[in-house]
């Protein structure tokens, strides 16, 4: 089942998703570790972006990346050659129809895929059905109704909306992130914990804000504007407007971010 990616395959959004990744690794990351010889699969790998930091923090872990577009594939599997890390094979596969033996792997990573699935329950039983008896989740998603920011207009706030509701148009749910807990327990998992990480930016972390809202966030918003136009979410002018009052939040020196990722755990 092929889900359609609101943010799309361009360049400038592998770009996007490089940059995401490394400006938000300390503040997600700190405690993602394999233990040596276990077996992990991370399911919808896109470009690579978080299977670089999984090879690099967990070197004698055995990584399975799997994802359904053949074209990020073969971007993640370059930027593994290219960093060196022999401890990750790629596989192209559907989330919903796993070609792996059932209770096959020790931990399973997925990191912003549910976001984008109609049925996210339906893709965590699929990689339930997947673990050993006291394999590990590892579950992570941001949720865009945890977003505020300073100066907040109007304009913002409608290309903003515009984003969470062109995502729910194709069936996607981007506040998906405050669900974790209960979707978890309907997949049958136990010993769920959820962990906000939540990113707080201002003027005092300047490369930060350059990074994670200029190169990030505000893309991501940006990239959604053809379908938001074609849709009657947003007119020309309402959209420019409210692109470049977001674009200051970043210039401004009282301009501040807060935004909340949310990382999950539970156990087979």
């Amino acid at each position: 089942m092929k889900e359609d990616y609101v943010h799309g395959y361009s360049e400038r959004e592998t770009r996007r998703l490089y940059d995401q990744a490394g400006s938000v690794q300390k503040f997600i990351h700190y405690d993602t570790v394999f233990p040596a010889g276990a077996s992990v699969l991370e399911a919808g790998c896109g470009v690579g972006a978080q299977t670089v930091t999984l090879a690099a923090k967990s070197p004698q872990a055995s990584i399975t990346a799997i994802d359904i577009s053949e074209n990020s594939i073969d971007k993640a599997r370059r930027l593994i050659v290219e960093k060196g890390f022999p401890n990750v094979k790629f596989r192209l596969a559907d989330i919903f129809n796993l070609p792996f033996e059932r209770e096959c792997f020790d931990h399973v990573f997925i990191c912003y895929v549910l976001e984008h699935l109609a049925e996210p329950e339906k893709a965590l039983q699929s990689l339930y059905n997947v673990l050993k008896p006291g394999g590990t989740v590892t579950l992570i998603e941001g949720d865009h109704g945890s977003c505020y920011f300073h100066p907040e207009t109007t304009a913002a706030l409608h290309v903003w909306h515009c984003l969470v509701d062109v995502q729910k148009g194709l069936g996607g749910n981007s506040l998906i992130g405050r669900q974790a807990f209960p979707l978890l327990k309907q997949a049958g998992f136990r010993n769920i914990r959820v962990s906000p990480r939540m990113i707080y930016i201002d003027r005092s972390k300047p490369a930060l804000m350059d990074s994670f809202v200029g190169k990030t966030i505000i893309p991501m918003v940006e990239g959604v504007k053809e379908r938001a136009m074609e849709t009657g979410l947003t007119d020309e002018t309402s959209w420019n407007r409210g692109i470049r009052d977001l674009y200051r939040i970043a210039e401004r020196a009282d301009g501040t971010f807060c935004y909340t990722f949310f990382k999950a755990g539970g156990i087979k």
